[in-house]
């Protein structure tokens, strides 16, 4: 009997965007699969932030149970929403192609940013880059999936939210009215998706690692790194991009202040060839430039 691969997704319209295009990919490559979507509690709780539910991994850990267990075989993920540290048993196997990384604003009408505005975001480092940049502007809380937050954009009178671009051009709800925030750093790995199975499971693992995109898993791997080595989750203002440039990757990471006042930047570049461990120097750049006391500073806050 032919073995059906189970893939284990969150029900929401974006996350069984992604977990169809992995069906799709594996069953171009002959396999047999089955799609199996499960709740998380990220998407249940709507009205607290993030950082104060105080779980690691809160839109992963649904599904590494689910796994863990015997209902699954793999999961698809936002590769931001993934924990640096991956459940023990549980291995990374494949990063697709990556899309977009950038952030967007979604707005309703023109904005005149050097007047007091409100936007909403439920990302701390979202929040903190904004205020950095504008310190006179207001911004709210937005929790919910996708198509929840740009209802809430219509329903409060707010000038725009913060969205990932990627996200809404993925399950074709990109508006008219938006702005690149061009000059916001992601979130580490922003715009990739990341495929996850058990790490004794070898026919799985050997499908799945098939549809890794190499200099997508690269340019990751560095931001993930930068993020596990300043000790940030959920719970800091981290951003991160890599970009490979020629035989080079080019770097740029920030840690901020909660409220956007403090900013540690750092900016290098490395050979491809050399790229495991640069994530975790250009964190011990930053860590040694006064990240250290910013990172403790920010979870005495956010206790």
């Amino acid at each position: 009997m032919k073995r059906i691969i189970r893939i284990g997704t969150r029900d929401s319209e974006l996350a069984l965007w992604q977990a169809n295009i992995v069906k799709s990919k594996l069953e171009n490559l002959g396999y047999t699969t089955q799609l199996v979507a499960v709740k998380a509690e990220g998407d249940l709780v709507l009205d607290k932030p993030l950082y104060e539910m105080g779980i690691t991994g809160i839109f992963t850990k649904t599904l590494d149970v689910a796994m863990l267990n015997g209902t699954v075989d793999v999961a698809v993920h936002s590769m931001k929403d993934v924990p640096t540290q991956l459940p023990k048993g549980i291995v990374q196997t494949a990063v697709l192609e990556r899309a977009s990384s950038e952030d967007i604003l979604v707005i309703k009408d023109k904005i005149d940013f050097e007047k007091p505005c409100t936007v909403a975001t439920g990302s701390l480092r979202r929040q903190a880059q904004w205020l950095h940049r504008y310190t006179n502007h207001k911004v709210v809380n937005l929790r919910g999936n996708v198509n929840t937050r740009l209802q809430k954009l219509k329903d409060n009178n707010w000038q725009g939210a913060i969205f990932a671009k990627a996200g809404l051009q993925r399950i074709d709800l990109l508006p008219e009215n938006f702005l690149d925030l061009d000059w916001m750093l992601p979130a580490p790995a922003q715009g990739a998706m990341v495929v996850v199975a058990l790490e004794n499971d070898t026919f799985t693992i050997e499908a799945t690692s098939k549809l890794n995109h190499k200099p997508s898993e690269i340019c990751t791997h560095i931001e993930r790194e930068f993020l596990k080595t300043l000790e940030g989750g959920c719970t800091a203002p981290i951003g991160a991009f890599a970009e490979i440039i020629g035989d080079e990757i080019l770097f740029k990471g920030c840690l901020f202040s909660l409220d956007g006042q403090t900013k540690l930047e750092v900016e290098n570049k490395v050979l491809i060839s050399k790229y495991k461990g640069f994530g975790k120097d250009c964190a011990k750049f930053i860590l040694s430039n006064g990240g250290s006391e910013l990172m403790h500073s920010i979870k005495n806050q956010l206790k």
